[in-house]
């Protein structure tokens, strides 16, 4: 038998049902907004927001969840040498608007639209402009080649989205990403599902219990 879903009104208090309450792919809860309090409450609670233009908010902490732990990096040979020969350069939080909307409308092969609703994209911006949200920007010739942008809570950091306009551009700024958080303390990286290409990378998987108890040192 199906779970019931919980609904949160808008502007109701940041609370979430209990773990066992989600779904067997992972969804909580529907309703609710995306002021940053509840997003920081949520994220700090490993659970974040994915939907749809024609959906409410939808509320989701998959089981298993993908990390990858700074120390466990792996930078494949071929794009260690397309690194070495300088062909990017890097900025952090200079363009985080441009990187967010480029993640929101880049077409991504096989995946017909975007959950980056308008409403979602000034959402982080106004994590970004808070101090709590982060984006990577990788420039060719001094070109905006790709990027990637998440939110960091304490000593972690949740991994939101990415794009290229250049090839290699996005898993540059991977590379660069868990470098960057690593000189910060940083301890794990949310990979949220697992995929091919962050797999690649050294990702891997974990029970969700364990991902928590990690969270609540981390974000503590």
């Amino acid at each position: 038998m199906s779970r019931p879903l919980f609904w949160m009104p808008e502007g109701g208090p940041c609370w979430f049902p209990p773990m066992e309450n989600a779904s067997e792919q992972g969804l909580l809860m529907a309703g609710g907004d995306l002021s940053p309090e509840r997003l920081l409450f949520a994220y700090s609670h490993g659970i974040f927001p994915w939907y749809g233009d024609d959906s409410p908010i939808l509320w989701w902490s998959p089981d298993p969840r993908c990390v990858l732990l700074p120390e466990e990096l792996h930078v494949p040979a071929r794009l260690e040498r397309v690194l070495r020969r300088g062909r990017f350069s890097f900025s952090v939080d200079t363009a985080f608007r441009e990187v967010i909307h480029a993640c929101a409308t880049v077409p991504r092969p096989g995946e017909p639209g975007t959950w980056i609703v308008p409403g979602m994209e000034e959402a982080y911006v106004r994590l970004h402009e808070l101090g709590h949200a982060h984006s990577m920007e990788v420039r060719e010739d001094g070109v905006l080649a790709g990027g990637l942008y998440g939110v960091q809570c304490g000593r972690a950091f949740f991994g939101e989205s990415m794009f290229h306009f250049r090839p290699d551009a996005s898993k540059a700024a991977v590379v660069f990403l868990v470098r960057w958080l690593q000189d910060r303390g940083v301890k794990l990286i949310d990979c949220q599902q697992a995929s091919s290409h962050m797999l690649r990378f050294g990702a891997r998987e974990i029970p969700r219990s364990e991902f928590l108890r990690r969270l609540s040192v981390l974000c503590g």
